[in-house]
């Protein structure tokens, strides 16, 4: 039985997470995104705030909290600015879930213990210059040198590539059986020296207030230590990190389309014309009420794959809906929340130009629109099953 009460923690939480959002990082927001400029120690602040480890246990330093908060502080972070929830999404789902989910007790221990704790920042090196959706064709390989591994390679379109501490990186130990030859691997930046280089992508379309760049990596040393699972389980741990990505993607995605709910109701209710406020225009209140809607099935949907991870139950599918759902939601909002502010929202005075460019990233990565319309309708056909994989992301059962 799903349970849509909040407890008190939680309402504490996201109301002390909200305020500190306004008055930190909202003043910096516009004026960093105009100058394509990441956010001024936006991980620091997010670490003080103590939410970089929040899903993990206190035994690795992190807060021991559970799925659902953790969608409901996503929700937060993106009603303030995509860029800050991105940074949650690599950090705690894609990278922090990655070690945790896969990791070895040892490994844990030294990897995902400063990431939670905010000492760290973590990223994903999946996506290459020619592979994206198709994971399975990377071409960065990981020859093994007696206890070693030696990679080369590069990554592109990595959310943090320029300011992350430690990389959750994928090549391929064996070229020639495909994603079966796929391996991953911790890398920390301050072991690889300058066989490591990252760069920043400028001139982007969205999320213009947070770092995303490059890898390159040439004969980079990588001890036999830092592989995460065994040699070809590299896919399947990609696969299973960005399940937990997708679930904050959707999340956030929820708290973009509840912005603009709130900026469109306040302009139609500021601005007037014929002699009314425009929120009186039927038109008007129909995109409004078409935003709303959105947002509350959006919500209900990461909820119900949040509560599905906190009882161990396998959610690729309501997590991949959620995702999907959520985020072609944000973007009509966003669209539509630019139409009623009418010339106004083509510039920078109000912020609905910035949500439109923030909500269209997330239509592409982590599982493109597409991929989810393919997987959905091989789920609906009997054509695609769930099969279990060797880990499963552990259950949360209010141990901290």
């Amino acid at each position: 039985m799903i349970d849509f009460e909040l407890s008190d923690e939680q309402r504490d939480l996201v109301a002390h997470v909200r305020r500190y959002l306004a008055k930190e990082i909202l003043p910096d927001v516009q004026r960093c995104d105009s100058a394509s400029t990441p956010l001024p120690e936006a991980f620091a602040k997010l670490a003080e705030l103590g939410v970089v480890g929040l899903p993990f246990p206190q035994a690795y330093g992190g807060a021991g909290l559970d799925y659902v908060t953790l969608g409901l502080i996503c929700e937060e972070l993106e009603y303030c600015d995509t860029s800050l929830r991105t940074m949650m999404s690599v950090h705690i789902g894609l990278a922090g879930c990655g070690i945790y989910q896969w990791g070895t007790q040892e490994q844990k221990q030294r990897f995902l213990r400063p990431l939670a704790a905010g000492e760290k920042l973590g990223a994903f090196g999946l996506t290459e210059p020619d592979a994206g959706s198709d994971a399975g064709a990377i071409r960065s390989t990981a020859r093994r040198d007696g206890d070693a591994y030696v990679l080369n390679g590069s990554k592109l379109w990595i959310s943090c590539a320029t300011q992350a501490d430690t990389f959750l990186m994928f090549a391929k130990t064996d070229p020639a059986a495909g994603k079966r030859g796929i391996s991953a691997f911790v890398i920390e930046r301050q072991d690889a020296g300058s066989a490591l280089h990252t760069f920043a992508i400028k001139d982007k379309y969205g999320v213009r207030a947070g770092d995303t760049g490059g890898l390159s990596f040439s004969d980079l040393r990588v001890p036999v230590a830092n592989r995460l699972g065994e040699e070809g389980e590299g896919f399947h741990i990609a696969m299973t990190a960005l399940e937990n990505g997708r679930y904050t993607v959707a999340a956030g995605a929820t708290g973009l389309t509840r912005a603009c709910v709130d900026a469109s109701v306040k302009y139609a209710q500021e601005r007037t014309t014929f002699g009314v406020p425009i929120g009186r225009h039927q038109l008007i209140q129909e995109m409004i009420a078409q935003m709303t809607a959105g947002y509350e099935a959006s919500r209900l949907l990461y909820l119900r794959a949040g509560w599905m991870k906190n009882n161990g139950l396998r959610n690729t599918r309501e997590t991949a809906l959620a995702k999907w759902f959520a985020c072609d939601t944000s973007n009509k909002a966003a669209d539509d929340a630019l139409e009623i502010h009418g010339a106004y929202g083509f510039s920078d005075e109000y912020p609905v130009a910035r949500f439109l460019r923030n909500s269209r990233g997330a239509v592409i990565y982590e599982g493109s629109r597409e991929i989810q319309k393919l997987m959905h309708g091989e789920y609906a056909l009997g054509y695609r099953t769930d099969k279990p994989v060797r880990c499963e992301l552990p259950a949360w059962k209010g141990q901290r």
